[in-house]
């Protein structure tokens, strides 16, 4: 794979208003909790091999446990994930793969029986924000580690 556009270089103000909304999610307290299971899903769903490279090692550097990144994919067969995490990969499927007649009120009631309004609202901010990133990158066809240098990853050891 050949990457086809930089975007960083070819849109440089969009590109860095969309790292700094990224930013200003990466304070909420439960995106620091729940973000590398979100956005590595999402990228699984999305096919987004740039992302699903970058989230793996991500994780990995911030010690999510191997085995847990492995079990993503098939959340809901796994024991690994908390009944909270487990929602919130049920909200980021669903708003990943948008459902044509929209999200199901049973979906929405519980993810929010384990989220407050301020922490959902966060969690689809970061939804919406991996989903755009995602699309960025299969678009332009970011190769997989070739900013692993820059944003650090390179200390997951992968």
């Amino acid at each position: 794979m050949q990457a086809r556009v930089n975007y960083y270089q070819t849109s440089p103000q969009a590109a860095q208003k969309y790292i700094d909304f990224n930013m200003a999610l990466s304070q909420s307290d439960v995106i620091k909790e729940i973000k590398h299971l979100v956005t590595l899903r999402a990228s699984q769903l999305n096919g987004c091999a740039f992302c699903v490279d970058m989230h793996v090692k991500e994780a990995k550097i911030d010690g999510e446990r191997e085995l847990r990144l492995h079990h993503v994919a098939l959340w809901r067969e796994s024991t690994l994930f908390t009944p909270r995490e487990r929602a919130a990969l049920a909200w980021t499927e669903t708003l990943t793969r948008l459902p044509e007649h929209g999200v199901d009120d049973n979906i929405y009631d519980d993810v929010r029986s384990h989220f407050s309004e301020a922490e959902l609202s966060d969690l689809t901010f970061l939804i919406v924000a991996i989903n755009g990133w995602n699309r960025l990158s299969i678009a332009f066809q970011v190769v997989p580690g070739s900013a692993d240098k820059a944003f650090g990853l390179d200390k997951a050891g992968l």
